[in-house]
């Protein structure tokens, strides 16, 4: 069993973690910090092999913390600020992620720490994901793959529809494709994803999905059309 800590000063960004651990039988939650101090002295008393570690913290930072530890347990930062990677890697951290962390991503560190540590891998359990957290409006939303319609891609920020809302999360089109399951989701444009259990209709080189009882057109990019033709007709009748 890898023992893990995990020290974020963010309810919500702990409370996932903790879900994610729960999902992996080699992995044992042992503790839970919201500082560095409290961490410290948590680990004056407790073994780890994992500490879970977030970088902004209030009085003492994650880098610093790890910088100054003593116990020769195994770090993943996990952190809202990518340019912190570089110095978080210095110091020799099994892995670095960024959040909203995906749950393959962070089976991916997890196994990373197996292997250091010479234990079996978990199995990916991907398949029981269904749902996405993603940063909006400061606080951290979750959503069931089955509400979302499609995704709108603008420059840095994506937009997702569901039927009783929109929202606006800052990441790129491509790493937000990444973290969806692909059996359930297409990319039909440089612009769109679709939710292909969501498409009510196929016309020439659009899709029609229903938004607010009203038909919406998402056009299909010409790089896509042979990868959308292909799908429809496996799943055609």
């Amino acid at each position: 069993m890898i023992k893990t800590l995990i020290v974020d000063d963010e309810p919500l960004a702990g409370e996932i973690l903790e879900t994610y651990i729960a999902q992996l039988p080699n992995v044992e939650l042992v503790g839970r910090c919201y500082n560095a101090i409290e961490a410290n002295d948590f680990l004056n008393s407790t073994d780890v092999d994992l500490i879970l570690l977030d970088i902004e913290m209030p009085q003492l930072n994650g880098i610093d913390f790890a910088k100054n530890l003593t116990q020769k347990a195994q770090i993943i930062f996990t952190t809202a600020y990518p340019e912190f990677a570089l110095e978080g890697f210095n110091l020799n951290a099994v892995d670095y992620l960024l959040k909203p962390i995906a749950f393959d991503r962070f089976l991916k560190a997890i196994n990373k720490v197996s292997d250091k540590l010479k234990l079996p891998q978990s199995q990916n359990t991907e398949q029981d994901i269904n749902y996405i957290f993603v940063k909006a409006d400061k606080k951290l939303v979750k959503l069931n793959f089955s509400e979302i319609i499609y995704i709108e891609g603008l420059k840095d920020y994506v937009i997702i529809k569901t039927e009783s809302t929109r929202i606006i999360t800052l990441q790129t089109m491509r790493s937000l494709e990444q973290k969806l399951p692909q059996d359930i989701f297409v990319r039909i444009h440089r612009s769109y994803i679709v939710n292909f259990n969501r498409i009510h209709a196929i016309s020439g080189n659009d899709i029609e999905v229903i938004e607010k009882n009203q038909v919406k057109q998402l056009p299909i990019g010409k790089n896509y059309k042979e990868i959308i033709d292909k799908i429809v007709e496996l799943k055609k009748l």
